[in-house]
């Protein structure tokens, strides 16, 4: 039965999950029984943040098709292309002699320089495979080698070579004028040297279900196009995939909109119907040009791991994907206090609110319980005061503002202590500057000193939030922003920070009348 609430999500993973049912499937399941999201791996390096990306983004829309229509199966293939050629020796790997003297040949037929796998790709494979089930995703891993030679797209390879002038058709007024006198879909491999060849065919048998060409020895030489003796150039081998197996839902990055028209238009020579698609935007660094593995600009997998929890990298994901965003590490923060807040509304939240809220998407519909209310900015603001790295002393503090907290009671915030931590020692002490307050501002720094004199243990962050607004607006009427600028830069040595009243709360009302103090006699600056 449908989800009636569900329905009226505006969220754009239930935006894309209806326009799947209704646009690609015109309300019908398919003929094979179930509903086909995939999604596609290059193997030949490791599993990197855009392949969280897609993947996560891909179960997003899953998991609300799932609610939408629940009487409908849905599966995610996450299929690896294992069995293209290795152009150039990755620059990340030991051996690289060892991998060097197989260029050319699938990832699957390269001895693995880890010394670990049969091949080169089964290893990226393992990785692949691992990286995936450590972020708990549900898919069918799929190997282009095993589906090549097992058989399972025989039928559709011998579909492409029947319809071999029609995707020439298509694809030579796209490529340049050399390209276009050797252009085939087919690669054959060698039977002599097993490497993939991107060369020209010299006949086609239609009837035998073969090509011939010009192997590397000069020597014509026939093959089958099924059993693996053959693969395809990747617009062909992607548009053969949909219709071979029946993808109904894939989404792609913003730079192969034009590879996906046409792999759209080879499905439908081939008989298929191109799946529904998703094109995200891709991510940009701190100075806004395109992250690129080639540059090394931008942000990693375990950049982010290293400072923040995966669910934070999660909601990055989630948010506006159609739009270019900056992935570098200053988002970091603001990314994780985004998920507790998130979190923490999800709480308070009924009806259709719960399906727009992004925890809903990140946690396939079951959020956990938000702990201490405790923001991710706080617990930086809390190591930089606290001046210690150690989390048993952290944790001081915050059993003192939260007594009920402890790090088995609260899993998640004892997980977010380390990662302050590291935060704070890699991207705020290097840059803390403090200064020292100057006319108005001591005096107003001075009657917050004194208004702490009037609050005790019991003093709750509002009580002392709204007392440091009084004071604000005392002093800095026609500029309340600088007032809390004036609190950061000579308090904690930045030019941003936290809500005051919870960081008070949080490090104590004595131990922040010191630090005011200090503040004052410039023993910080």
């Amino acid at each position: 039965m449908t989800d009636e609430i569900a329905m009226t999500s505006q969220a754009w993973p239930f935006q894309e999950a209806r326009a799947l049912f209704n646009e690609k499937l015109h309300g019908k399941v398919p003929e094979k029984g179930y509903v086909l999201f995939e999604t596609g791996y290059g193997p030949s390096g490791l599993p990197h943040i855009g392949t969280f990306g897609e993947v996560a983004r891909t179960t997003m829309v899953m998991n609300a098709f799932k609610t939408l229509y629940p009487d409908i199966p849905v599966k995610l293939f996450c299929v690896s292309d294992d069995m293209d050629g290795l152009r150039k020796v990755p620059d990340n790997i030991p051996n690289k002699e060892l991998v060097g003297q197989h260029l050319g040949k699938p990832l699957t037929k390269i001895p693995d320089p880890f010394g670990c796998h049969d091949s080169f790709g089964h290893h990226n494979n393992s990785c692949l495979r691992a990286f995936l089930d450590k972020f708990g995703f549900e898919y069918e891993f799929k190997s282009a080698t095993e589906l090549y030679t097992t058989g399972a797209y025989d039928a559709a390879l011998l579909k492409v070579l029947e319809n071999h002038e029609k995707i020439l058709d298509i694809m030579l007024p796209t490529l340049g004028e050399e390209r276009r006198a050797t252009y085939s879909p087919f690669l054959p491999i060698s039977p002599k040297t097993g490497n993939v060849l991107q060369v020209a065919m010299t006949k086609l048998d239609k009837e035998n279900g073969t090509v011939s060409f010009v192997d590397e020895d000069g020597t014509e030489t026939t093959v089958p196009v099924t059993g693996g003796h053959v693969k395809l150039q990747w617009k062909a081998d992607w548009a053969m995939r949909w219709y071979a197996l029946g993808v109904d839902y894939e989404m792609s990055g913003k730079d192969l909109t034009d590879s996906v028209k046409l792999s759209g238009k080879i499905c439908r020579v081939l008989g298929g119907n191109p799946p529904q698609n998703l094109t995200y935007e891709l991510f940009l660094d701190e100075k806004g040009e395109k992250i690129s593995k080639s540059k090394g600009n931008g942000l990693s997998m375990e950049e982010w791991l290293k400072y923040a929890p995966a669910e934070s990298l999660s909601l990055f994901m989630f948010q506006k994907p159609k739009t270019a965003k900056r992935l570098y590490f200053d988002v970091i923060p603001r990314a994780t206090d985004e998920y507790l807040n998130f979190l923490s509304a999800y709480a308070r939240q009924s009806g259709v609110d719960t399906f727009n809220n992004p925890v809903w998407h990140i946690h396939s519909g079951k959020p956990p319980k938000a702990e201490t209310g405790l923001s991710f900015g706080i617990l930086l603001n809390l190591v930089s005061v606290a001046h210690t790295e150690e989390p048993s002393a952290l944790w001081k503090y915050i059993s003192s503002y939260a007594p009920e907290a402890t790090q088995e009671t609260c899993p998640y915030l004892a997980k977010l202590v380390p990662f302050a931590i590291a935060y704070y020692n890699d991207f705020v002490k290097p840059t803390q500057k403090y200064r020292a307050p100057v006319g108005v501002e001591i005096d107003a720094l001075k009657d917050l000193r004194a208004a702490l004199d009037s609050f005790d243990k019991s003093a709750t962050a509002e009580d002392i939030q709204t007392q440091v607004y009084e004071i604000g607006k005392k002093y800095f009427a026609e500029d309340l922003k600088g007032w809390f600028k004036v609190m950061y830069e000579t308090m904690l040595g930045q030019s941003t920070g936290p809500r005051m009243g919870s960081f008070i709360a949080l490090y104590g009302v004595n131990e922040s009348k010191d630090l005011i103090d200090a503040a004052l006699l410039g023993k910080l600056a």
